[in-house]
């Protein structure tokens, strides 16, 4: 199954504020529909709640500590392995982590994949993205925008001993 983490990030590696989008890039928003909708999303759950509503069109699972917590039309787990292996019932799609920054960190692991747009600001936030080490990962594609870029990275070979 392939595991891809899914992010805009900006210059400073913040992905959030912990309230509000930070940035609007409409092309960004029709590029996350198009690339993830028919496959499994797994979001932490106040990344879920800030979004506001189920994405349809996509398998939702929300990670969350809280055992009470549930909402319509998505699955719940209670750890990323769990949602993983919730994931693994469907290998034919793609598995999508959509944040926040604890869930990017706990799949981490696991990404075979990382697709990522490059905000060019550097905003405030106490959310930030993993480090994309050039010893870990090699960018594959990037499409060149105007204040952004869409890139692609696989986990870099191991240089052979």
């Amino acid at each position: 199954m392939r595991i891809v983490a899914i992010a805009a990030v900006a210059d400073n590696g913040v992905i959030g504020s912990g309230d509000d989008m930070l940035w609007h890039i409409p092309p960004d928003f029709r590029r996350f529909k198009a690339v993830t909708s028919g496959n499994t999303l797994i979001f932490g759950r106040r990344t879920h709640e800030q979004i506001g509503r189920t994405l349809p069109g996509r398998r939702v699972i929300v990670v969350t500590r809280d055992t009470d917590w549930s909402d319509d039309g998505v699955e719940v787990a209670h750890s990323i392995t769990e949602a993983l292996d919730l994931a693994a019932e469907t290998p034919e799609k793609t598995c999508y982590i959509g944040g926040g920054s604890e869930i990017y960190a706990a799949a981490w692991p696991y990404l075979t994949e990382l697709d990522i747009t490059h905000v060019h600001q550097e905003p405030e936030g106490a959310a930030k993205f993993p480090l994309i080490s050039r010893s870990e990962w090699t960018e594959i594609s990037r499409e060149v925008h105007q204040g952004y870029d869409f890139a692609q990275y696989r986990p870099t070979p191991a240089a052979d001993a």
